[in-house]
């Protein structure tokens, strides 16, 4: 009986240890960085900024990096993802690439305990690969809605869009995501000359 309890007991072990492996593949996963041009902002911002936390469009609050086929189906690339969901992804670059012009006093996250004179919230419009054909390579196509406000008055002081293209230099998800983030930085580009412009030179309409 002692020897049957033993047979057992090993069993029971390989058995577990077996389906804690998996032939699967690890994900591949992808961060996307900030890039800030030559020649810094010149104009300066009066204040600090909080950048809220950006509010995704369907089907892109998640980690999936995000294909749009010549017949307008979404769909993700298999085993490739981004480092973090979305929204949080988009958040780290608007406030790696605020901070990097020195046009504003400080660029706070949207958990900050920090007190900032306004705020900007972000709506991620587009964030996908898009294909017109299935065998050349995908237009990296990103689109931001922004407004930014006063936040002791709750005015909202300018509402924009800016948007980023580039085409991957070939059909494979590394190449694909180079195109994100060159995307990703010429909306950046656009958003930190427009913020700025919005805070110096304010539209003046009350949030409800």
């Amino acid at each position: 009986m002692r020897h049957l309890i033993l047979a057992l007991t090993l069993l029971l072990a390989s058995a577990c240890s077996g389906a804690l492996r998996s032939s699967a593949p690890a994900a591949q996963i992808y961060i996307l960085r900030a890039t800030n041009p030559a020649t810094t902002a010149t104009a300066h911002a009066p204040g600090s900024i909080e950048v809220a936390r950006p509010v995704a469009g369907p089907g892109l609050d998640s980690e999936r990096i995000v294909i749009v086929q010549p017949d307008d189906r979404m769909s993700y690339y298999s085993g490739s993802q981004w480092a973090a969901e979305l929204p949080l992804l988009v958040e780290e670059l608007a406030i790696e690439r605020l901070r990097g012009t020195g046009a504003w006093d400080a660029v706070h996250n949207s958990v900050s305990a920090i007190h900032s004179e306004y705020f900007l919230q972000i709506t991620i419009r587009r964030f996908e690969a898009q294909y017109t054909t299935q065998a050349a390579p995908p237009t990296a196509r990103v689109i931001f809605d922004c407004e930014i406000g006063q936040r002791a008055s709750r005015t909202l002081l300018g509402s924009f869009a800016v948007e980023g293209a580039a085409v991957a230099s070939t059909n494979r998800v590394s190449a694909v995501v180079a195109a994100f983030e060159q995307a990703a930085n010429a909306a950046l580009t656009d958003l930190v000359a427009k913020s700025i412009a919005a805070v110096k030179s304010p539209q003046g309409r009350s949030t409800p």
